[in-house]
């Protein structure tokens, strides 16, 4: 081989060899890419609503176990008895158990009663919790529909509505659907229109952390960009209890007395967790909260054991070194772990010295890794317990606390503790802040050998330098993420729900909500109601200055009643969304809108967007002309008419920041440049140009006419001109409300006359006439100075005042302006249009 052709080679291998390390190192980081857990929801015994309920709960060392209970059909008499070897009997009456397990709002998924009361409640409570917490993580569930979310959730076992001898006619069809596993994923993908994957996952107690890693997968994966994971369990029948008393596997008081040397039995719960999990660098970049950070995880099963439903030691030693592994983490890098820990004589034993032996290694005396199990707290929740260990460890990381672990009167002495450096928090201890991110370990481990482990890490924000070279405003950025109405008088909450009950039930929860939590701001909440909840027919609004005014019209929607301050109403007819209406001149005042600069930063954002698109044909500011005490700038059309555009682009900017987006815009005279511009048929820039040299141009014409209302119909008024000459229609706002210009004299004498006939009628305080013939003395002009304008497609539908109808974008050049300025507004003829196509709102 040839010197040159030896260099060829190798450099082919060497590019080959450096390209095949590239591949790997994406490969790698793919399958370590870190996840951010952007929402939380969760029902579980105690009364447990939501995650911070459960914290209360595990917070405040509360055993939120009860009696059996007296509202799901069982024989309460003969189903206990204290001799486990009594057939069909349980050893205990004591479990964790749901507030009104069966309570379920159908109507919010379009689910009929019939269907609702054939479907298992594990079904109702995953819709319910997916639901919340896709709401809690700021996203309208209905804006995901398309979308490429995933659902990932456990369920073990339904035995719910089965071998019922008298089912009511109309519920048995929905009987099969209602009560099958796979059904439980599938539903909620289908109620929110997900196309991302649907898995219901069954491997027994550790099928909810399961699912989570499986999520995490996918999300790694890119078969997700959002995925809803979690599990569930509700006992429709008290089977398990007598299932395990047989077995010897229940506690004889119903607790679970985790790692404590006086275990007995595992004791059992229900409940149900959903956690909303996406890639941290895509939560980061769309602002979704990150409550905690999955850094890893891992799968296994135990493989040939001492038993079938018997756990093995090493089996899960190397599911935690492989979780390890996936987080790219050490041993000692780990300050906690929730546990399976479910109190049996078998299980915790076997559990703890496989912590001990992975986890308890070489770490310093001072630094033991602490153990617990909100099993304790709850019970074993079955297919619901790693979801319930999953937001125990987050609020954990959250609050800087290790909560104690419930009932245990010393260690069990079936662990060797001197084996290494693990304790047990058998009280409640700080979580100090460290030099690295908090991280806790959870585990699960399910009967049939599957075992789960996610290795959690508390979320440290990278704070980026500002890049000059992209010109980042990170203060800008912040301004837009902003509430709305930061510092506002006023504060609007809006509340909606399928029904009236459902809305006076939303409004009740709110109220509660708000009185637990009385440090919220009352513009924060209503940013949150009007950005992050889907809007549903029926419809309140509650306005007050404080919280207090706010919470009585809460109170009156709750219970019925009317109030001053809240406005209720049923969306009717065929859904077409408002449309955005942009005044002419005459809509000016002195101090217009100033109530909103500096107050409200997307207002102040687009204002001086405005202003900066206006500088090159504008010499005065806007925040200045707003806020002075000069109120010169009334008289000058050529500042007046620049101004009320930018106001009206800068509230449209307002109202779409609070969630009202236009479906159409309209504008009268120049207020339909605002109009354009906000549709996106015009550029700022060209529109700013427009508006400004135009109104540059009217004053020029300043003394050579003038302008009148008078309260007749079109016809009415066209009749009455031929006395006065040179007057004319100069707009059509209404069935009865016309607007005519022409020159002073003959249009005060218009004026008197009308007056006289005890017609309403009354000059307008100008010097010019738009839309009237003395326009054509700048025609050439306006052609000339907007030649430039470059009209876009646009992304919103603008009905035309110049035309009466809707318009074709691209007919917006600079003949259409000019046109716009001296043809008659048929302002009445565009609002007609737009209510024919079924717009009946109006902003």
């Amino acid at each position: 081989m040839s010197d040159d052709k030896l260099r060829y080679f190798l450099k082919r291998v060497t590019a080959d060899l450096h390209d095949t390390k590239r591949k790997l190192q994406t490969v790698e980081a793919r399958d370590t890419e870190p996840l951010a857990i952007v929402s939380m929801s969760c029902r579980f015994p105690g009364g447990v609503r939501s995650p911070e309920d459960l914290w209360e709960v595990v917070a405040d060392g509360r055993d939120a176990l009860t009696e059996f209970p007296a509202d799901r059909g069982w024989d309460l008499e003969s189903l206990y008895d204290p001799d486990p070897n009594k057939p069909g009997k349980s050893c205990t009456r004591v479990g964790g158990f749901l507030d009104d397990a069966g309570a379920f709002d159908p109507t919010l998924f379009g689910i009929s009663p019939r269907e609702a009361l054939a479907m298992d409640p594990q079904q109702r409570l995953l819709l319910e919790t997916s639901w919340e917490a896709v709401e809690r993580a700021g996203i309208d569930p209905v804006e995901l529909r398309g979308s490429s979310t995933g659902v990932f959730v456990g369920v073990s076992t339904s035995n719910y509505g089965m071998g019922l001898p008298n089912v009511p006619e109309g519920v048995d069809m929905y009987l099969g659907t209602g009560n099958t596993t796979s059904v439980a994923s599938g539903r909620i993908s289908f109620t929110l229109g997900l196309n991302g994957p649907a898995v219901t996952v069954d491997t027994a107690c550790s099928s909810s952390l399961v699912a989570l890693h499986l999520a995490v997968n996918a999300l790694r994966r890119g078969e997700c960009d959002l995925a809803i994971a979690g599990g569930v369990t509700v006992m429709a029948t008290p089977g398990v209890f007598v299932i395990f008393s047989r077995q010897r596997g229940m506690s004889v008081d119903g607790r679970c007395k985790a790692f404590a040397a006086g275990a007995d039995g595992t004791g059992w719960g229900e409940g149900g967790g959903v956690l909303v999990v996406e890639r941290l660098a895509d939560a980061e970049r769309n602002g979704h909260p990150v409550l905690a950070v999955i850094r890893g995880s891992a799968l296994n099963q135990d493989g040939a054991s001492n038993g079938l439903t018997a756990p093995n030691g090493p089996s899960q030693q190397r599911v935690i070194r492989a979780a390890l592994a996936n987080a790219r983490l050490g041993p000692a890098d780990i300050d906690v772990v929730e546990a399976h820990g479910t109190g049996t004589v078998l299980g915790d034993p076997i559990e703890a010295q496989a912590l001990i032996a992975t986890y308890g290694q070489d770490r310093p005396a001072d630094r033991p890794l602490w153990l617990g199990s909100v099993k304790s707290n709850i019970g074993h929740t079955q297919s619901a317990a790693g979801v319930a260990g999953m937001v125990k460890m987050v609020m954990a990381l959250r609050n800087g606390v290790m909560p104690e672990t419930l009932h245990v009167d010393e260690p069990s002495k079936h662990v060797d503790w001197s084996a290494g450096t693990v304790s047990l928090l058998t009280e409640a201890r700080p979580w100090p802040e460290l030099d690295r991110p908090r991280r806790g370990g959870v585990s699960s481990f399910g009967v049939s050998g599957t075992n789960a482990h996610v290795i959690l890490e508390e979320y440290r924000p990278q704070v980026a330098a500002p890049d000059a070279a992209e010109g980042v405003d990170q203060e800008a950025e912040a301004a837009a993420v902003a509430p709305v109405l930061v510092d506002s008088d006023v504060t609007v909450w809006p509340v909606s729900a399928r029904s009236r009950a459902a809305l006076a039930g939303q409004a009740a929860r709110l109220a509660a909500h708000v009185r637990e939590h009385g440090d919220l701001a009352p513009a924060a909440v209503g940013w949150s109601l009007a950005t992050t909840r889907s809007t549903f027919d029926h419809r309140a609004a509650v306005v007050g200055a404080d919280a207090g005014e706010l919470l009585a019209g809460l109170d009156a929607l709750a219970a019925g009643q009317p109030a001053g301050n809240l406005v209720t109403g049923t969306v009717t007819g065929s859904g077409a969304g408002p449309v955005f209406v942009f005044p002419g001149q005459g809509a000016q005042s002195a101090g217009m809108a100033a109530g909103l600069v500096g107050r409200t930063p997307v207002f102040d954002g687009k204002l001086a967007e405005c202003q900066g698109a206006l500088a090159p044909h504008l010499d005065v500011g806007l925040v200045s002309v707003l806020t002075g005490d000069d109120e010169s700038w009334l008289d000058r059309v050529e500042v007046v008419q620049p101004v009320l555009w930018a106001v009206g682009v800068a509230l449209a900017a307002v109202w779409r920041a609070a969630g009202v987006v236009p479906d159409a815009v309209v504008g009268h005279s120049q207020g339909e440049i605002g109009a354009a511009c906000v549709a996106g048929i015009l550029s700022l820039a060209d529109a700013a140009k427009t508006v400004a040299l135009r109104s540059r141009a009217l004053a020029v014409l300043r003394g050579t006419g003038t302008m009148a209302s008078v309260d007749l119909s079109a016809d009415a008024v066209t009749a009455r001109l031929s006395g006065f000459p040179g007057v004319g229609v100069a707009a059509v706002n209404g069935p009865g409300t016309v607007v005519v210009s022409g020159p002073p004299q003959p249009v005060a004498d218009l004026v008197d006359a009308c007056q006289a006939d005890g017609v309403r009628a009354r000059l307008i305080p100008v010097d010019y006439a738009s839309h009237s013939p003395s326009v054509q003395d700048v025609a050439e002009r306006l052609r000339a100075d907007l030649a430039d304008v470059a009209p876009q497609p646009g992304h919103t539908r603008l009905v035309s005042t110049l035309t009466g109808d809707w318009v074709d974008p691209a007919s917006m050049t600079a003949d259409y302006w000019y046109d716009n300025l001296r043809q008659t507004v048929q302002f009445d003829a565009a609002i007609r249009v737009a209510v024919a196509a079924g717009h009946t709102t109006f902003v």
